[in-house]
């Protein structure tokens, strides 16, 4: 009894040390050094951004000041010698929605089901695998996946419209005026290209997202005679739901940028592609900076930058609305 009171008191006398808070921040030398040099990286990021767009309008506003509100929205470009500067790009930007919708929406479906195959179906060795192989894919340059939608891609696609068209034309989109020149160059096509391009970003993300999962209760699911499809309608999309679009989001900023893959397999037009995906013309904002950038005048150059930064503010929105639905989905990060 008496050494129970000794150890009361002892402990009344010397009471535990309260713990420190994370958000005290480092205490040791080498950890302030580390500490400081990341978040000047971390800043400088943000930095560098702002220098680009700062670029990118200084550079544009003569173009913007000229052509006013109808470059957005407007379907002309007319840079010829002799004639007065026209330059809206209108088409172009209706063009890479479109694009980047179509790939998206192709996209997804073979993303979320890479990712749950990697999560939930194979063995630790095989996930490695396939993952390692997805990040490979992500790794390609742009051009060599373009040369390869265009020799080897290509034909194969154009089978496909012809299937399409043949069986689906009573549906808008598969739609032509005229098949003999229609299939080659269709937003299909590039879609198809913008779809393989973006699949490791939206894998990644979702696979993240479902390796955070509690797995007692998808087992729980499972052992109560749940079928996988049940599971994973009832139990892990909704629960993931706002992860995943945040990671369709990133997919969609990737898409809306992309440039030499689509130069390479879609033809350009100013005649805007109201959603027949089979016709072969079709519009890309970064596509067109880089078939008119050589042989631009100085005038055309500032019109062309004006439109990489229209393309840089979109493509800055979508990114932001998708990181804040990801951490939103992600409480831990914040801790």
């Amino acid at each position: 009894m008496g050494t129970l009171v000794s150890m009361s008191e002892s402990s009344a006398s010397n009471p535990a040390p309260v713990r420190r808070k994370l958000s005290a921040g480092p205490l040791s030398t080498g950890d302030k050094w580390f500490f400081r040099s990341t978040s000047i990286a971390a800043y400088f990021s943000f930095v560098l951004v702002a220098l680009v767009l700062i670029f990118l309008f200084l550079k544009a506003w003569p173009a913007l000041q000229e052509q006013g509100v109808a470059f957005v929205y407007g379907t002309t470009w007319v840079a010829e010698d002799g004639q007065p500067l026209v330059m809206q790009i209108g088409p172009m930007i209706y063009g890479s929605l479109l694009i980047a919708l179509v790939g998206v929406l192709i996209a997804t479906p073979m993303a979320i089901s890479l990712a749950y195959m990697i999560v939930f179906m194979l063995g630790d060795r095989l996930a490695k695998v396939f993952t390692t192989l997805i990040d490979l894919l992500a790794a390609l340059p742009s051009v060599i996946i373009g040369l390869w939608g265009f020799y080897v891609f290509t034909p194969v696609a154009i089978n496909w419209e012809n299937t399409l068209h043949q069986y689906l034309s009573w549906v808008p989109l598969f739609q032509v005026e005229n098949p003999e020149n229609a299939f080659r160059g269709s937003p299909f096509i590039a879609g198809w290209i913008v779809a393989v391009m973006i699949v490791p970003i939206i894998t990644s993300v979702t696979r993240e997202i479902f390796s955070q999962l509690d797995k007692d209760l998808i087992n729980g699911a499972l052992a109560l005679g749940g079928s996988r499809l049940t599971v994973f309608n009832k139990v892990i999309l909704p629960t993931s739901s706002g992860g995943v679009v945040g990671g369709i989001l990133l997919g969609l900023g990737r898409a809306l940028g992309e440039t030499v893959a689509i130069f390479y397999v879609l033809q350009i037009s100013f005649k805007i592609n109201w959603g027949q995906l089979l016709e072969s013309r079709g519009g890309g904002v970064a596509s067109w900076i880089l078939a008119r950038f050589g042989e631009a005048s100085e005038g055309e150059i500032s019109g062309l930058m004006a439109a990489g930064l229209v393309l840089f503010v979109i493509t800055l929105i979508v990114n932001f609305v998708a990181n804040t639905i990801v951490n939103r989905s992600q409480p831990w990060r914040k801790n």
